[in-house]
């Protein structure tokens, strides 16, 4: 199970948690030892967690391969514990600033800014080579794993390194200033995040989905009762070996849709599954006349939506199969071929089964969360073809729980709680968001490490989701070559397909009931952002109550938990009408700025 329940959940006529009650928090992994990290800043001592101080072997500030065997020493003493009792410990990991980076001989940029590699003939990599190390495929870049290959003996010795001069934390995940953080804050900031998620593997994307094998390894060992020895056997709702995608869930460059369709071909809605995050915007000629009376556009936005969806999603765990004619099953994962054109919705508002809002216009390949509210909403539902996976399963309930919990915790550190009344949410939130926008001469009043942390959470979210799909990279690559990714258990472009799916269901399903309920339409959605036009600034000048002055059942209500929503900004009405008549998206700019270049 996923331990804790969670205190919302997305749902048609569900009802929510009475107000104050509060989340039971898994606690985060304890600290073992020193910690899962130390940051090195170019003298003989490192910094780890809760301000300790670890010293160094004098050769290891500028020798690596000193460096490395000091890490995996018993008096570095650096330790990840494993989430689940199948699963490996974690690595120790090095983040190296730019002192230490330039004390141990590398340099202080990369020059092969594409492949963002040092090169093979480096004296460094021969240094590690004659030291009997090697290097993972990615090479030496700016998260390079270096190990020796397990033996009986030893077992596993592996180091990971974060390299910050050369761009280890990316500042649309990690925050604008993180990496020039004093060493101290530093380890203080990166100890959180790998205590609360997992000690960090890459970037937050890689973190991501790492954390979803963490959390349900591939395999165990068993005993083979016929030969009594202890063998590797696979964990039963783990994704244990690659599968291929059916071809409607496949990209464009995979082999599977190169042995179909010439090169340049441009697959059909018939042909490919597109399940993506909502991107429209309203016809400025269906704005009523009430609606022009109002004096602003309001943006809410739901937290964590992605993880909020992800939430006891049952997901295809093995292969596909293929076949004519179904009968539509709302439990069976898989991808359907369906007509849903007849089905008339209200124009005010997107359609549920596209990605830009407009209805479809023939048969189209769908998700099952998608096509069970098609259901739900009456459609009779009769698909021609579907690839199924019936073998299924809740593959992310405890990556959702695990992130989940971070994000609140994280939150309540910055004193924001599903204990605070919805006025008093919405001033704390606002008063984050000015901090973050505090220009760096200025004394930060909030502790920049848990907003660094926070804006880390949130894109492990994102970047799990996405890596679920990853596309090929790199400029040697040519369409229709396999690449390294679809080598991963975790390659499934149908998992991603289905937690978006259900992000988008959950969002028309609560649009729909503030058009139902109470007459209110947004005027633009962007992925898990609505804007909706209001008589006042706030999202509480609009959004609808019942009777006795609660949120309404089934709609958006503000909150801190995943799947409850935020404010994301306020501008006048002009502004938005404006924006519609040039055909852009207010709810890209609603916060003054390009909401997804800023990594949203």
């Amino acid at each position: 199970g996923s331990g804790a329940k969670p205190q919302f959940r997305e749902g048609a006529g569900r009802g929510t948690a009475p107000q104050g009650r509060t989340t039971p928090q898994a606690p985060p992994t304890p600290l073992e030892g020193n910690g899962p990290l130390a940051v090195l800043n170019g003298t003989p001592q490192a910094h780890a967690a809760n301000g300790l101080l670890l010293n160094l072997p004098p050769q290891a500030v500028t020798d690596l391969p000193t460096l490395i065997t000091w890490a995996l020493s018993p008096e570095a003493n650096l330790r990840s514990p494993r989430l689940h009792r199948n699963g490996k410990d974690g690595d120790p990991l090095l983040v190296l600033t730019p002192a230490a980076t330039a004390a141990l001989g590398l340099p202080p940029t990369l020059e092969d800014r594409r492949a963002l590699r040092l090169p093979d003939n480096h004296p460094t990599l021969k240094q590690l080579t004659r030291a009997k190390w090697q290097l993972t495929r990615r090479g030496f870049g700016p998260w390079p794993r270096i190990y020796r290959p397990a033996t009986p003996t030893t077992g596993r010795q592996c180091v990971q390194l974060a390299i910050l001069p050369w761009g280890a934390l990316d500042p649309r995940a990690w925050g604008e200033h993180t990496s020039t953080l004093p060493a101290p804050e530093l380890a203080e900031l990166l100890t959180t995040y790998a205590t609360r998620v997992l000690t960090p593997r890459g970037s937050t994307a890689v973190t991501g989905l790492e954390l979803m094998t963490a959390l349900r390894p591939p395999t165990r060992a068993a005993r083979n009762p016929e030969t009594n020895i202890w063998e590797s056997a696979s964990v039963p709702g783990s994704l244990t070996r690659p599968v291929d995608p059916a071809p409607p869930e496949a990209p464009d460059e995979h082999p599977v849709v190169a042995a179909l369709y010439p090169r340049a071909h441009q697959r059909t809605p018939d042909q490919v599954l597109d399940e993506e995050a909502y991107d429209w915007i309203r016809d400025p000629q269906l704005l009523t006349d009430a609606e022009c009376t109002r004096t602003h556009a309001v943006g809410i936005d739901v937290n964590m939506a992605f993880a909020a969806a992800a939430n006891r999603l049952t997901v295809g765990i093995g292969p596909a199969t293929h076949t004519k004619n179904p009968r539509f099953d709302p439990k069976t994962p898989g991808c359907w071929l369906a007509d849903l054109s007849s089905l008339t919705l209200d124009p005010r508002l997107p359609s549920p089964f596209t990605p830009h809002g407009q209805p479809p216009t023939g048969p189209a390949w769908y998700a099952t969360p998608t096509l069970a509210y098609a259901q739900e909403l009456g459609h009779p539902v009769q698909p021609t073809e579907a690839w199924l996976r019936p073998d299924s399963g809740p593959y992310l309930d405890a990556w959702y729980t695990r992130l989940r919990d971070a994000y609140l915790a994280t939150m309540a550190d910055l004193g924001i709680t599903s204990t605070l009344t919805e006025p008093e949410y919405l001033t704390a939130m606002a008063t984050m968001t000015a901090h973050k926008s505090l220009p760096p001469t200025m004394p930060p009043t909030l502790p920049l490490t848990q907003t660094a942390v926070l804006s880390a959470i949130k894109s492990t979210v994102k970047g799990g989701i996405g890596k679920l799909r990853e596309r090929p990279q790199g400029a040697g690559y040519r369409p229709g070559e396999p690449w390294p990714a679809l080598e991963r258990p975790t390659w499934r472009p149908d998992i991603r397909a289905a937690v978006i799916s259900t992000a988008r269901v959950n969002m028309h399903r609560k649009m729909n009931k503030l058009a139902t309920a109470a007459g209110e339409y947004p005027i633009a959605v962007l992925s898990d952002c609505a804007v909706y036009l209001s008589s006042g600034p706030s999202p509480l000048d609009f959004l609808p109550r019942t009777p006795e002055g609660k949120p309404l059942p089934g709609g958006f209500r503000l909150g801190v938990s995943p799947g409850m929503v935020k404010h994301e900004g306020t501008q006048p009405l002009l502004w938005a009408v404006q924006m519609l008549d040039e055909r852009l998206n207010p709810a890209r700019h609603i916060k003054g700025h390009d909401a997804a270049a800023d990594g949203e």
